[in-house]
């Protein structure tokens, strides 16, 4: 008798979902398709408002430090909008505060994932956590009042022996109200962020390569800087590039401590600069109705640059997360 070579046909194994499930499906997807036609009308409306301006001005609207809005002998309005001063701020104050954010967070997520006793670990995680609740304007006013005195001091300290790095030095001996003073304050309010997604990566480091770690006689901190760190890496400039995303956007905190001026500055020691959702807020009350269009031109390279930074850094950190399970 004959044996039969040919291979039998692939079964498919399908379940059918219940209809709770299916309800649940389509409420959350609903949702989520309402989020994005929500993100997608805000996006709309600020290009829609914004594009006249957009159009007059080009590529200098990213690049002209001047922001200027006048009429001339006939009362005829005229204007030279310039964004380039308040983009060069934002992106200073927004690295200054990743630059000391980032290490703190680091740290912090490896002591309370492998450090920490259990019994005050909750408290620990429910207080970081607590701390992205708090409003802005709280952490304005604090760094107003009770860090910017201590903040000069530091300033000060860093110019004298650090003046050989042009970022250092400053043109006048003015350290109050500087970029320095709102990156600490960012820093702060960015720190539970970058923790909270350290944190969730680090959680999920291979434990069969953490267990062979210590089998080879590696202590805790050996191992962490061999598996956990080597493993979370990516994780973490995930996180950092959330906070980054929040530090560009916020308002009300460095509109309280900066000095804004309209010219672009590198020296983050120096009291001058601004960025563009405090622009945003210092014009807003008294802009033109070509003005008011300029603004929210501005508005909407503020939501692109988040929203592009948002994005890389949901898909590295899901990236991350993925390569653990």
């Amino acid at each position: 008798m004959a044996l039969s070579t040919e291979l039998p046909e692939k079964r498919e194994i399908t379940t059918r979902p219940r209809p709770s499930d299916r309800a649940f499906r389509g409420i959350v997807t609903s949702f989520g398709f309402l989020n994005l036609l929500i993100l997608s009308l805000i996006g709309g409306f600020l290009l829609f408002r914004g594009f006249e301006v957009l159009h007059n001005e080009g590529l200098g609207f990213l690049t002209k430090q001047k922001w200027e809005v006048g009429t001339d002998a006939y009362g005829k309005e005229g204007a030279s909008l310039g964004l380039g001063a308040m983009l060069a701020g934002t992106i200073l104050i927004s690295f200054v505060a990743l630059f000391v954010a980032v290490p703190i967070s680091v740290l912090t997520a490896l002591m309370l994932n492998f450090y920490a006793p259990n019994s005050i670990k909750k408290s620990l995680i429910s207080l970081i956590d607590l701390m992205a609740a708090f409003p802005s304007v709280l952490f304005g006013i604090w760094g107003y009042f009770v860090l910017m005195p201590s903040a000069e001091y530091w300033a000060k300290l860093l110019n004298k022996y650090l003046s050989w790095i042009p970022v250092f030095q400053v043109p006048q001996p003015f350290f109050t109200r500087s970029p320095f003073v709102a990156g600490l304050v960012l820093a702060i309010m960015i720190i539970p962020i970058v923790t909270s997604v350290s944190r969730e990566v680090f959680s999920q480091a291979p434990l069969d390569r953490i267990q062979a770690a210590y089998a080879l006689g590696a202590n805790k901190w050996a191992m962490i800087k061999a598996v956990v760190l080597p493993f979370g890496a990516n994780g973490v400039v995930g996180g950092a590039m959330l906070g980054l995303g929040r530090a560009f956007g916020e308002t009300v905190a460095v509109f309280t401590i900066l000095n804004i001026v309209y010219r672009t500055n590198w020296h983050i020691l120096f009291g001058a600069g601004g960025n563009v959702a405090s622009h945003i807020v210092l014009r807003w009350g008294e802009a033109s109705p070509y003005e008011l269009k300029g603004l929210l031109a501005a508005g909407f390279i503020l939501f692109l640059l988040t929203l592009i930074v948002n994005l890389f850094a949901d898909l590295i950190v899901k990236r991350t997360v993925k390569k653990g399970r």
